[in-house]
């Protein structure tokens, strides 16, 4: 194969998006979540991995983070990894790390990035699948199981645990 021949190879392969958040918990075990102003529902901070300036996902939580909530923490480890479906989009990676638990000082020190965000709250365990719409309610539980269980990353396809 030439050099040509792979480069057309690579350009017709199909594209996935990838995504990263930070799951952050108040000393209660009280979930940090963010209300978008350009859809429904709210989300964890994050976004999209900007791949094109070689970043990987567990820096593009961190840089979303930084944007969207003013925080700029070091993450803890992989939480989960789901791999969304979508008839209207790219399938999409969504990376989920885990944010560590924040003394409720660090709560006051949050800095909505106001092209983006509406507001933030902090939501019991009990209310995220009300609150977190898509895959990203049972990605989110199934990150608190990892944490709870000590048994690595979730591995999810479409928001279920894959078997």
């Amino acid at each position: 194969m030439t050099l040509t021949d792979y480069a057309t190879y690579i350009a017709g392969l199909p594209r996935v998006l990838a995504a990263a958040a930070a799951l952050f918990r108040d000393p209660s075990g009280r979930i940090l979540v963010v209300e978008p102003n350009y859809r429904e529902g709210w989300t964890l901070p994050g976004g999209t991995v900007e791949s094109d300036t070689g970043e990987t996902p567990r820096q593009a939580a961190r840089r979303e983070t930084a944007e969207e909530i003013g925080l700029d923490l070091p993450l803890g480890p992989l939480l989960a990894v789901d791999w969304a479906q979508s008839t209207t989009r790219p399938p999409i990676v969504a990376y989920l790390y885990d944010g560590g638990v924040l003394p409720e000082e660090r709560f006051a020190e949050i800095r909505l990035q106001e092209e983006e965000l509406v507001s933030w709250k902090l939501i019991e365990p009990s209310e995220v699948m009300a609150h977190l719409l898509g895959g990203t309610g049972p990605r989110v539980l199934a990150a608190l199981d990892a944490l709870a269980g000590g048994n690595g990353p979730a591995e999810l396809e479409n928001g279920l645990p894959v078997a």
